[in-house]
């Protein structure tokens, strides 16, 4: 059986170590590695080493009674949660390692709503339970108040591969199985029955087993290895149709393209070809090489099987979250940068040159969204974080020799509508004909934009209504208040005209842009920005200025909840305005405040009229967003104003 883990945690719990425990155990590596002396298995690059942090998702693999198990390392920063993210996708089971000393930390909570987002059966384990403060008891509390009621400790004295079980843990099982409680009431159940009623429940994510131990001194690793490979089943389709995914790109030392892909269903060879959609259109590329990844060793192999992780050479322009053979679709993912950075390098270097550099690290990392503005010849990136912004220079200066440093993050806004608008756009300058008539509607928040069409064969024929599809969604469109993307639109296309003559396929992205750009003028934009949702635990004595601050950042929140000595407050606020609260919180709580932020998608702009001055963007002025329609007369071009371009529209 072959079995994708992945190992979660906040930063400093104890993930990479466990990880290590487990790989020296089934004889993966001759020594285990500590992440304060540098050596762990996992964290090859230097930047890890040095930090002490797990930046890359990198896997290992292993054998454990009769079982490959593909162990995968993510992040436990946030500022790299978006690699953290695209790993996801491909586990079998989830690991999320939590402190017995800290207990439920930020990135901790935003971990396990990922996982539950994606489905992923999950298992935790309380680490360091040797250090002073230890409390598995009050984090077990903790797990279960913050994160899931449905969880269950599973001891060290429930030896499930042996049959035996605490009535505890029966109980916790029986309690969310009527059926089985009744028969177990009657005439007892065999544990055999227990067990498949356990692996059902934590495969439906009704159910999360819960371990203690501490990694360092390989205190409850062994116990937890063995119920984690009892627990976990897989059951992959070895039929004759490849499917599989890509959850990661990298680029080898000579420059070649690695893909990194998990097999879903059947088998794939080397020379095989691939078939995948990107983007637009449909690509066959043909298998080079297929390579097994095992921390910093790499075979090659002729040929991999459902169930497998590997990485492949050919394969030209598949991305993170794509489907490949019988897989269609691609993944949407939830965690997405709110700040936006330039980058800043010596005049002696061309600007295209850090481009092409910047464009490989975005398909690694396609969260970046890398932006060229060619009028100002700049290089823009999305990010999470300062942390983020300091490891990419480091990145870029080994990897391709050049010394950067990056401009003063800055808030990443958006733009919408708050009124039903009809847009239209033509374009015909001697020998191009386009019209297009488009319906932009509010969507719901954080909806994005989606298209729709209601257009008649009869009135546009079906390819020029693909194209029309095709622009609206190919790229941003800038918003009229700031120049930002706009969003949670609906775009409907209600009708259009070709030209049998004239028309060719570039014409229909003019108008489409152009239909877009005058309904924006003739409707309502709102500028909106990112939101976190965040909760706060701080001592008693602090509320009152925990409140005041609150207030100040233009939060919404719940009234306080107390606990003991702490006091927790749960709520929303800008990004803009909570970036940087952990330091100051840190400084008055005297460090024992804690705060977790979870992206919170986009609302309002708190400060829309200060933001619109502070950027002054002058719609007039953008060259690539022409809201006036483009009509012929008398063999020649000309411009019509989007006020006055109704009246001119041939349809």
């Amino acid at each position: 059986m072959k079995k994708t883990i992945g190992m979660f945690a906040h930063v400093d719990a104890g993930k990479t170590t466990l990880a290590e425990q487990l790989l020296y155990m089934t004889d993966t590596i001759q020594e285990r590695g500590r992440v304060d002396h540098q050596s762990a298995f996992l964290d090859r690059h230097d930047i890890e080493k040095e930090r002490g942090i797990t930046v890359f998702a990198d896997q290992a693999t292993m054998q454990f009674n009769g079982s490959t198990y593909y162990l995968i390392d993510t992040p436990g920063h946030v500022d790299f949660s978006p690699e953290m993210e695209r790993a996801i996708q491909v586990m079998d089971a989830a690991v999320v390692v939590i402190s017995a000393v800290e207990g439920v930390e930020g990135h901790t909570e935003t971990v396990w709503q990922l996982l539950r987002k994606h489905g992923v059966p999950t298992f935790l384990f309380i680490n360091k339970i040797d250090r002073e403060g230890a409390d598995v008891a009050r984090v077990f509390a903790e797990i279960r108040s913050e994160l899931t009621e449905d969880v269950c400790m599973i001891t060290e004295e429930d030896v499930l591969h042996e049959g035996m079980m605490q009535s505890s843990l029966i109980e916790a099982i029986a309690e969310r199985d009527e059926k089985l409680l009744e028969l177990y009431m009657e005439q007892g159940v065999e544990v055999s029955q227990w067990l498949d009623t356990m692996t059902a429940m934590i495969r439906k994510g009704q159910l999360f087993p819960c371990f203690s131990g501490s990694a360092l001194q390989y205190v409850g690793v062994s116990h937890f290895l063995h119920q984690l490979d009892l627990l976990t089943v897989t059951d992959y389709d070895p039929g004759d149709y490849f499917a599989g995914r890509v959850y990661k790109i990298r680029h080898d030392e000579q420059g070649a393209r690695l893909t990194y892909i998990k097999a879903m269903g059947g088998t794939l060879r080397v020379r095989d070809e691939i078939t995948y959609f990107s983007g637009t259109e449909t690509i066959t590329d043909k298998v080079t090489h297929i390579r097994l990844i095992n921390g910093g060793r790499v075979t090659n192999v002729d040929q991999v099987h459902a169930g497998d992780l590997f990485a492949v050479t050919g394969i030209s322009s598949a991305a993170a979250g794509d489907g490949l053979g019988t897989l269609s679709g691609r993944t949407v993912y939830e965690l997405v940068p709110t700040l936006k950075s330039k980058v800043q390098f010596e005049s002696s270097i061309h600007p295209k040159d850090m481009l092409r550099e910047f464009r490989l690290l975005d398909a690694e990392d396609p969260s970046l969204s890398v932006q060229w503005d060619e009028h100002a010849q700049a290089i823009h990136i999305h990010v999470m974080g300062i942390i983020q912004l300091e490891v990419l220079e480091r990145i870029v200066f080994e990897r391709f020799g050049y010394r950067i440093t990056f401009g003063e993050p800055e808030i990443l806004y958006k733009e919408t509508i708050t009124e039903a608008v009809v847009g239209c756009g033509h374009f015909e300058p001697l020998k191009h004909y386009a019209e297009v008539h488009l319906r932009l509607e509010p969507g719901e928040r954080n909806s994005g934009i989606v298209f729709s069409n209601e257009c008649h064969p009869d009135v546009l024929s079906v390819n020029y209504q693909h194209l029309v599809a095709q622009h609206v969604g190919e790229r941003d469109h800038h918003g009229l208040l700031t120049g930002s993307p706009i969003t949670d639109i609906k775009i409907t296309l209600l009708k259009g005209r070709a030209h049998n003559k004239h028309t060719h396929g570039g014409d229909f992205r003019e108008a489409t842009y152009r239909a877009i750009r005058q309904g924006l003028e003739k409707t309502a934009n709102m500028l909106l920005e990112p939101y976190y949702h965040f909760k706060v635990k701080v001592d008693a004595e602090y509320i009152g200025r925990l409140m005041s601050d609150l207030t100040q950042a233009k939060a919404s929140f719940v009234p306080p909840e107390t606990a003991g000595n702490k006091v927790t407050v749960t709520g929303s606020a800008p990004v803009s305005t909570m970036m940087n609260y952990s330091m100051e919180l840190a400084a008055y709580a005297k460090g024992r405040g804690t705060m977790s932020l979870v992206y919170g998608g986009y609302g309002r702009c708190h400060n829309e009229a200060e933001v619109i001055e502070r950027k002054g963007y002058d719609k007039n002025a953008d060259p690539e967003y022409s809201s006036s329609s483009i009509f012929c007369a008398k063999g020649s071009g000309y411009a019509v104003p989007w006020d006055e371009a109704d009246h001119h529209m041939h349809v």
